[in-house]
């Protein structure tokens, strides 16, 4: 029995790594879906409205997933490129996670998806929670301005309903809902709504469902959603309403969403009519649509907005430019109070800069101490793990280990091979196509991968011949081995975001690769098992034969 106990050893260890393998992974995931603002529970306060209206009314479109390139193209979207050559125009950036539910919450809110409270991923509808924090629906609402949403049904979960006096929710995104929306849409316009939202969603259905980017028909999608912004500024009179158009996000190109790919952070932004300075205006943020709405409207400054009123697009006396600029100032200032006071620290706003920017990088350096002091003792805990077993092969180190540690290159190689090359997917959740799809995916790719590199492990040391003992000892070997390769991103990214998502968003591509391993770890650790009894019941049948 004492031959066999590190055998034993290898096997329970198996089991446990599986088990911290799944618990790992499904408290990451979990993390996530549940992840909200840092000011959940200790917003800032709205302040006072900016009192001049310079609109009627602020119709917004928002083009579901629509890429820059696609709302460029004048043969795909000739009126949007009508309009823009009228209006004001510019690129909008966005930060990761680039899904829907967080954009959303951007574009209202004017923060960040650290701060904004709104989810960090798409969850179902039955789990969206309803954001804390202001948002420009509230701001007009408290003004006494009357306000619609025609969209989809997250937005019914999303946007607090007292603020919304007319609602049209579906739960559909292709086409035909589009043609729902429209039909709800359209009595809105010829209504006495002064803040109206209409959402499209085929552009995004396309991506996701036919093909992609590249695929015809998501140029058709863009077309109709062409069509349907023909018909809404023709119910508007643009001499006194304002027309704004913009997407969430972008796609990638085989479809899919989610990641810090550059071509999902990038958005398209035509606004036009009453109160507009026409032009085209080069870069900006996500965050500066809401408070822009806000000096459109008149409202406060959604209390939790981080981004600019770009008073260079709008026809302002210097008067209001005056008490826009004094209004940003108290409301940066109650932002800058409520984030120190949420995360515990202590901070300035440097003074004699723009007070935007200022605060924004205010609020990051409060966050990047408190990181700091976070990674330290992870980075350090992280080290050692990983040296310990890095010591031992070293130590031990003969040539029987090099077939094993053959067979986990050859593990890696045809994993990525397959997800990167075969599939072309990014490593970002911009190619998850959902959880139980990750899964099996996982599970697949893992197995044919763990299979071959096995079998380049235990027949190319030829331990089948050598006894059941030495068939065993190889296979746990080439599965420890493997797990460990898998294990130092996992260890990289503890470091960096920790083990769980809490007080605030992680650098992405390290969690999600981390996700990644977790998820391998556990189908190696499992399938590892498997392939080593097969080994040992090969060396045996051989024994027996000889």
């Amino acid at each position: 029995m004492k031959q066999y106990r590190w055998l034993i050893i290898g096997v329970v260890s198996c089991l446990v790594l599986a088990a911290v393998g799944y618990f790992w992974a499904t408290g990451l995931m979990d993390s996530v879906f549940n992840y909200r603002s840092p000011l959940r529970n200790s917003p800032p306060a709205p302040g006072t409205p900016l009192g001049t209206q310079l609109t009627r009314r602020v119709i917004i479109v928002l083009v579901d997933a629509l890429r820059t390139d696609t709302a460029l193209d004048s043969q795909v979207m000739p009126y949007l490129n009508e309009l823009r050559s009228q209006g004001a125009s510019a690129t909008m950036h966005s930060q990761p996670p680039s899904f829907s539910e967080p954009g959303y919450t951007t574009l209202l809110t004017g923060a960040w998806p650290d701060i904004n409270d709104g989810p960090a991923v798409n969850l179902d509808y039955e789990e969206i929670p309803t954001f804390t924090q202001d948002d420009i629906f509230s701001a007009a609402h408290r003004l006494g301005l009357r306000t619609a949403i025609s969209g989809y049904y997250w937005f019914e979960k999303l946007v607090p309903q007292q603020a919304v006096d007319a609602g049209f929710y579906t739960p559909g995104e292709d086409a035909a809902a589009d043609q729902d929306v429209m039909n709800a849409a359209l009595p809105m316009l010829a209504g006495d709504y002064q803040l109206v939202l209409i959402h499209l969603d085929q552009v995004d259905y396309a991506g996701h469902h036919e093909g992609g980017p590249l695929d015809p028909r998501w140029n058709a999608a863009a077309a109709r959603c062409d069509d349907y912004l023909r018909q809404v500024v023709s119910a508007l009179d643009l001499k006194l309403d304002t027309v704004i158009v913009l997407s969430d996000h972008g796609q990638i190109d085989r479809g899919g969403h989610g990641g810090p790919e550059p071509v999902t952070l990038l958005e398209p932004f035509v606004m036009a009519g009453a109160g507009i300075r026409p032009g085209q205006y080069g870069n900006m943020n996500m965050v500066d649509i809401a408070p822009m709405i806000a000096a459109l409207l008149g409202t406060n400054i959604p209390a939790t907005s981080q981004g600019h009123i770009l008073t260079n697009m709008l026809t302002l006396t210097p008067e209001q430019d005056t008490t826009i600029q004094a209004a940003l100032a108290v409301q940066q200032d109650h932002l800058f109070e409520a984030y120190t006071a949420a995360l515990g620290a202590t901070g300035k706003v440097p003074e004699g800069r723009e007070v935007v920017t200022a605060t924004h990088n205010a609020m990051d350096s409060v966050r990047a101490r408190r990181l700091s002091g976070e990674r330290l003792w992870r980075t350090l805990l992280a080290l050692i793990i990983a040296a310990i077993p890095a010591t031992i092969l070293v130590l031990r180190r003969n040539k029987k280990n090099l077939w094993p540690a053959i067979g986990t290159l050859v593990y890696v190689l045809l994993f990525n091979f397959r997800y990167a090359i075969l599939d072309g997917r990014t490593y970002s959740l911009s190619s998850v196509e959902g959880q139980m799809w990750l899964i099996t995916y996982m599970a697949t790719t893992a197995l044919v991968a763990l299979v071959i590199g096995w079998l380049v492990a235990v027949f190319g040391a030829g331990a089948v011949r050598l006894g059941s003992r030495k068939a065993a000892e190889t296979s746990l070997g080439f599965v420890f081995l493997t797990i460990y390769l898998l294990a130092l991103p996992v260890l990289v990214s503890f470091a960096v975001n920790g083990p769980l998502v809490t007080w605030t968003l992680p650098e992405f591509y390290t969690s999600y690769i981390a996700l990644l391993s977790l998820i391998q770890g556990l189908f190696v650790a499992v399938i590892g098992l498997l392939l080593t009894g097969i080994a040992t019941g090969m060396a045996w049948l051989i024994a027996k034969r000889t």
